[in-house]
């Protein structure tokens, strides 16, 4: 696979992913709304780094931990680190029982129409840098 196909790999699996967001949102699915959500932030960061470094990505779901590395955290603005932290979670504490029913209480509607919106800001932003 060449450089350019790694990158497009991601790229169309974060578009998967996000379509799936909305799909999940729209039925009133939040918890895994917001959990898809962080799936597609995490692999537009994964195109990122292919593309910078034109090499495969960290096997890791830490947002904050691909940017560092890709070198994007440092284009970051303070309200995009605030999101990614929050947004951080959502990928393990909504996969364990104890962690998935407090979740799911915090998400509702409006706060996770709040993380699809800022998802899709900062994936249209990722994509302009990649």
């Amino acid at each position: 696979m060449t450089g350019e196909e790694k990158v497009k790999y991601w790229v169309d699996l974060s578009n998967e992913d996000f379509v799936v967001a909305e799909t999940l949102l729209k039925n009133g699915h939040n918890l895994y709304a917001g959990f898809m959500c962080h799936q597609a932030v995490e692999k537009i960061f994964k195109g990122y780094f292919s593309k910078v470094k034109n090499d495969t990505p960290p096997f890791k779901h830490d947002l904050e931990f691909l940017a560092q590395q890709s070198g994007l955290y440092e284009l970051l603005n303070e309200g995009q680190i605030s999101f990614i932290e929050k947004l951080n979670p959502l990928n393990i504490e909504a996969r364990y029982p104890d962690y998935k029913n407090k979740l799911a209480q915090y998400l509702t509607n409006e706060r996770t129409q709040s993380i699809f919106s800022q998802t899709k800001e900062l994936l249209q932003w990722t994509k302009e840098k990649i």
